[in-house]
């Protein structure tokens, strides 16, 4: 049976990986897809959860995941035919296989049907959000965004409102696509600074006038200021 482990206080003075990355994870041990569920929602991420292999292949078809934690042994369709059905249809997600604890060959097998990592059960929590970090810092998004009714394109660097382009200049398109990154969170300006404008000691008042032109163009209601803190654009707008 898989366990996850602890290597001591993990949500006092660890910094958030997720920064609102979306992972699904398919696991058939329902406690133990909960437990790591919650952990990493105390890191930041919103999660989806799979008990089968059928329903894991289905939401991770449907897109908007930044990384995908899949067990080998499931229900259903095992974790090898949901990565190769994954990878058949061109979905190029992270994908982190969950191993057994002598699965030597799980992992080869694994990496040759193009998994970007694994970890072998039982594992700690601080390893596995590491890898995931790494993941997602290595490989940036390159497929298109959806969040409501906006969409944005990070190759052609063109975003739309329902189905209108909206012209932004290229500072206004990062704030964007890193709101839209956060959805849900209130994101400090001095954050947007440091990622940004990788200005972290720059002043206040050139994130305030970039939102003017951003709201603008936006419309009303899409970018809410979350007073003393900075700003947010919900996941459901």
């Amino acid at each position: 049976m898989g366990t996850v482990t602890s290597s001591g206080p993990e949500s006092d003075d660890t910094p958030a990986p997720g920064m609102g990355r979306r992972v699904l994870v398919v696991e058939d041990e329902v406690r133990l897809a909960r437990l790591l569920g919650e952990a990493l929602r105390r890191a930041g991420y919103a999660v989806d959860l799979a008990h089968d292999g059928v329903s894991g292949l289905r939401l991770a078809k449907a897109g908007g995941h930044d990384v995908v934690i899949l067990d080998i042994m499931l229900p259903g369709l095992s974790g090898y035919r949901v990565l190769q059905a994954l990878r058949a249809d061109g979905h190029d997600v992270p994908v982190v296989m969950l191993t057994a604890k002598d699965g030597e060959y799980d992992e080869l097998d694994a990496l040759e049907l193009g998994a970007d990592d694994y970890v072998t059960k039982p594992f700690s929590t601080r390893v596995l959000l590491a890898r995931l970090s790494n993941l997602v810092r290595r490989r940036p998004s390159s497929r298109l965004q959806t969040l409501g009714r906006l969409r944005l394109d990070p190759e052609s660097h063109r975003a739309w409102i329902d189905d209108a382009e909206l012209t932004l200049s290229a500072r206004e398109f990062d704030v964007l696509a890193y709101l839209m990154d956060s959805a849900g969170r209130a994101v400090p300006k001095r954050e947007l600074l440091d990622e940004v404008w990788n200005e972290p000691y720059g002043h206040a008042n050139l994130v305030e006038v970039c939102m003017v032109g951003l709201r603008r163009k936006l419309g009303a209601g899409i970018v809410e200021t979350v007073r003393n803190v900075g700003y947010r654009i919900d996941s459901h707008r």
